[in-house]
């Protein structure tokens, strides 16, 4: 899922739309988490919210999807609550009641941008003391809706922006369809801070350690070890980058694992060995770690969210590991105690902070890709770095947040391309690219590049039935088809290179989605070539291999290849390897030549396909 804020949200033009809802007097108190007091504790300002924007692919009515916002917030408790000013100035919850109101335009004027119309409302909307400090806004288009839902972050989290796009999908379908939305509301976010509250206080190793490294940053929350300018907000400056594709994330986890650790302890040895090169220090960080810490509050809605540290000092992936476990173990327990020394959280211009989130994981699901859902940050003034990480089924996906200075850009700027750069090699130097023959020699698979090109062409030559059809002494039409397979991210054309850098092997591998077989996802395998100095080697079966691991990464449960019927070694090939001939491919040309069904074009010659089922 993109993670992008409101200044660089792709939204299309249209009518902007938002829903008022109906609010009573607050009633009864409720109890408040140390984060949320913390966050409200300084004050409305703007950009004190997040969100989540999606597009449904028809007209719905606007009725309808204000009966499923309605069903949101009747199933999630801290919908249903607002702050106010306690007797002693102090942060307090109360419960309200929510019931229907209506759709109200929010003009856009001329010459301003549809995101900078939203960016005021939901500035407006969702502040901490807003009552309620939620808002559901769509942008009409004759195609269908776009959907903005937002909330201050006091009552959610991103797991939470999940969970409210799944519930509203949910109720809408129902209503769609002529039924009412579940009445099932799920546990509250003021149980778990009850919960929180009931557990024991932090033993003392933990509170010592807490000290040591807030010590050991200088009294205060750790912070960014290179210059940012002026120790004072600034307009900030976001950066969006994309640091792995499906495959490339396979590679660089497929090193975790071989390393013994998590994608995400890999990722902090990569950030520790960045901050040495660049800083000489250790990586230090805010570190936020989710407290749904049982399935109880799964399906729940909150801010469900404790803030912890990280030290990694030592760039090796076991103690990285360790450092992350170390963390985790740290924010275990009620802040509220630990931090009590400093009066609260001691921020201080400059302070840094990571946070990791694997939607693989969750137990939450939607299609993220076909709703074309993004989560969404607001703009702000900061003086501090805010480092996000997703990981999800398209990459490993950042953004990260810090003050729109010289030198700020220069050093957060420089400190983040080290570190895709330094991820990147790492992706691809990675044990998930290594493969090996039975006599143990070492060869690396790759995407090809264009420049690949000739030398694949050379290994589709090579043979008795490529010799008779391919084209070898002209590489325009293969660069033509490389251009256009390379464009479609479902194709991954393999290169197979010797440690001498001689490409010695090539396939193509595509993923093709279906509806057959109970909507079974299929790897489709052609072009698979070895060179003849490594043939009868076991290169090609650990080509193969590999190949399924990249279907299982990309999500396939069936692989199928195709073969000239008069490869009778390659068809033995396959059988060893586990695929079956239970199936008939038939094959025929499409040049103008061969005209439409029952013209008497000459087809071209047929061969038979062959695939497992």
């Amino acid at each position: 899922m993109r993670l992008t804020n409101v200044a660089h949200l792709r939204l299309p033009f249209g009518r902007l739309l938002g829903y008022d809802v109906t609010t009573s007097e607050p009633g009864a108190g409720l109890p408040v988490s140390f984060d949320q007091r913390r966050h409200v504790g300084a004050g409305d300002r703007p950009g004190s919210w997040m969100a989540l924007s999606f597009r449904l692919p028809r007209p719905v009515a606007l009725d309808d999807l204000a009966r499923a916002w309605l069903a949101v917030i009747d199933r999630h408790g801290t919908l249903r609550t607002v702050f106010v000013r306690g007797a002693d100035g102090e942060p307090a919850l109360a419960e309200v009641a929510i019931g229907p109101g209506g759709w109200v335009e929010h003009p856009v004027s001329s010459g301003q941008a549809v995101n900078d119309a939203l960016r005021d409302v939901l500035d407006g909307a969702c502040s901490s003391s807003a009552r309620p400090a939620h808002r559901l806004c769509v942008l009409e288009t004759a195609t269908g809706p776009t959907i903005i839902v937002a909330a201050d972050h006091s009552h959610v989290d991103m797991w939470s922006m999940l969970v409210v796009l799944r519930d509203f999908l949910d109720a809408l379908g129902r209503i769609e369809a002529g039924g009412a939305p579940s009445p099932q509301r799920a546990p509250a976010f003021v149980e778990h801070t009850r919960a929180l509250r009931d557990r024991p206080a932090a033993p003392a190793h933990v509170r010592n350690r807490w000290a040591q490294i807030i010590a050991d940053s200088g009294g205060v929350m750790p912070c960014f070890p290179l210059a940012l300018g002026t120790a004072e907000p600034h307009a900030e400056r976001v950066e969006v980058r994309d640091v792995f594709d499906v495959d490339d994330a396979a590679a660089f986890s497929a090193q975790a694992r071989e390393d013994g650790v998590s994608t995400l302890a890999l990722t902090v040895a990569a950030m520790t060995a960045v901050t040495r090169e660049l800083a000489d220090a250790p990586l230090r960080a805010v570190f936020p770690v989710h407290s749904r810490y049982d399935d109880t509050w799964h399906d729940s809605v909150g801010w469900f969210i404790t803030n912890s540290v990280l030290e990694s000092a030592d760039a090796d992936p076991n103690a990285a590991a360790d450092a992350v476990r170390e963390a985790v173990q740290l924010g275990s327990w009620p802040l509220q105690d630990i931090l009590a020394p400093w009066g609260g959280m001691p921020e201080a211009p400059g302070m840094f902070a990571i946070s990791w989130l694997d939607l693989r994981r969750l137990p939450v699901r939607v299609d993220a890709v076909g709703l074309d859902a993004q989560y969404v940050g607001a703009a702000i003034r900061t003086d501090g770095v805010m480092l996000w990480f997703i990981l999800d089924g398209s990459g490993l996906h950042l953004r990260c947040r810090y003050p729109d200075t010289p030198q700020a850009r220069v050093n957060v700027g420089g400190w983040l391309d080290r570190l895709v750069a330094t991820m990147q090699a790492g992706a691809r130097s990675s044990v998930g690219t290594v493969l090996r023959n039975r006599d143990g020699a070492v060869f690396r698979v790759r995407r090809a590049t264009r420049a690949d090109v000739p030398a694949i062409v050379g290994l589709l030559l090579d043979d008795e039935v490529g010799a008779a059809r391919e084209v070898d002494d002209e590489f325009a039409p293969y660069e033509s088809a490389y251009d256009v397979v390379a464009r479609d991210r479902s194709h991954y054309l393999a290169v197979v290179c010797a440690d001498d850098g001689e490409i010695v092997g090539t396939m193509q591998l595509t993923v093709l989605p279906g509806l057959s077989r109970g909507g079974t996802t299929r790897l489709q395998i052609e072009g698979l070539r070895v060179a003849r100095r490594e043939r009868s080697a076991g290169l090609g079966t650990a080509m193969l291999e590999w190949a399924h691991r990249h279907g299982r990464a990309h999500g396939a449960t069936l692989a199928q290849v195709t073969t000239d019927e008069v490869r009778e070694r390659a068809r033995a090939f396959y059988g060893r390897l586990g695929y079956t001939a239970n199936h008939v491919g038939l094959k025929r040309a499409l040049s103008q030549l061969t005209g439409s069904a029952g013209d008497t074009g000459t087809p071209a010659r047929q061969t038979g396909g062959h695939e497992t089922r």
